[in-house]
């Protein structure tokens, strides 16, 4: 398999592309290169100092601080280090510490859990209403940048600890509410998940592979009751995933958590598939930043790539790729690209 990928034009783009990123993510996600290789090595070093990089850690102040609340849209401290995870900054570097330390501090605070959000309805105190992805998002970053230490544990317990009766999770304050949120469910499948294999964690995995169900019987982007979309954002393919609901992401997390195999990932495959461009690639059809050097609302300062219907974006190619390529589907856009 590696060899015929290796000759699809799309691949040699996406490998000489002048983001190293794209280059590791295209080794390591669709060729299979081990991550011990000298090549990725150096990509690793290449990703240190490339423009995403540089551009996302420029706001670090004298003392590693981001001066700006933890949860900043998307400059913050927390989307910063969510970032550097996305563009497989490598792990283990300690100047990381103090913008980790204001997230952990943010979550782990009295008042945090005190959030009207978070209130307890009479009657329904098996539904603690918070932001899960919150949580779940600086459980998988700590652990992907090789930052985590026994605060990580703590979110953990508490994700394991809120999950709902049907089994996800949800931050709607409404008495009405009774379901969980795909919003609020789909990145605690994939944190527990990588968490609970890291760890080797028996109870992480149940309790991701439980709430995956939460997806999968809404075929990860329709109504279980109706059968129709949800919302038509749920069908656009976006990057970088943060809580910004779509099916790319969602099949990514399937991929990732071997579950792409489930028949009920069919609808969104096929979906995916028909979004294919004449040249193999996949375009950024929402984009949810704002390109910027100065601190605004969903601003970011890095760049993610071109958007449009009818525009290769290298981010969404490669993740795309990668879901077709683990369920075993890239055959069916290969044949159309001889």
């Amino acid at each position: 398999m590696k060899s015929k990928l290796e000759k699809l034009p799309i691949i040699k783009e996406l490998l000489n592309s002048i983001n190293p990123t794209i280059r590791y993510k295209t080794q390591i996600m669709l060729l299979d290169e081990p991550t011990e290789s000298i090549g990725i090595k150096k990509l690793e070093e290449e990703i240190k100092t490339s423009p995403m990089a540089t551009a996302l850690l420029s706001t670090l102040q004298k003392d590693g601080t981001i001066h700006t609340n933890p949860y900043k849209k998307w400059q913050g401290p927390m989307w910063t280090l969510v970032s550097l995870a996305h563009i497989d900054y490598p792990q283990g570097f300690p100047f990381l510490h103090p913008i980790r330390d204001q997230v952990y501090d943010w979550l782990l605070e009295d008042k945090h859990l005190k959030f009207p959000r978070s209130y307890l309805i009479p009657g329904q105190e098996n539904r603690f209403r918070r932001c899960a992805s919150q949580e779940a998002y600086v459980i998988w970053f700590t652990l992907k940048l090789g930052i985590a230490d026994e605060r990580t544990d703590t979110l953990v317990q508490r994700l394991i600890e809120w999950q709902w009766p049907d089994d996800g999770w949800n931050c709607d304050k409404r008495e009405a509410a009774k379901k969980s949120s795909l919003i609020e469910t789909f990145i605690p499948v994939f944190a527990l998940n990588y968490y609970g294999k890291l760890k080797n964690d028996k109870t992480a995995l149940n309790v991701s592979n439980r709430a995956a169900e939460v997806l999968l019987k809404r075929k990860l982007y329709k109504s279980h009751a109706t059968g129709k979309v949800i919302h038509k954002n749920f069908t656009l393919l976006s990057y970088p995933n943060f809580f910004n609901y779509n099916i790319l992401t969602t099949l990514k997390i399937m991929a990732d958590v071997d579950l792409i195999h489930d028949e009920r990932c069919n609808d969104a495959l096929k979906l995916l598939i028909s979004k294919k461009l004449t040249n193999g690639g996949f375009p950024l059809e929402r984009r949810i930043t704002k390109t910027t050097t100065e601190l605004v609302t969903r601003g970011s300062y890095a760049d993610w790539g071109v958007s449009g219907k009818k525009k290769h974006n290298e981010f969404v190619t490669v993740e795309s790729l990668y879901v077709l390529k683990k369920a075993n589907r890239l055959s069916e856009i290969m044949t159309e690209e001889k």
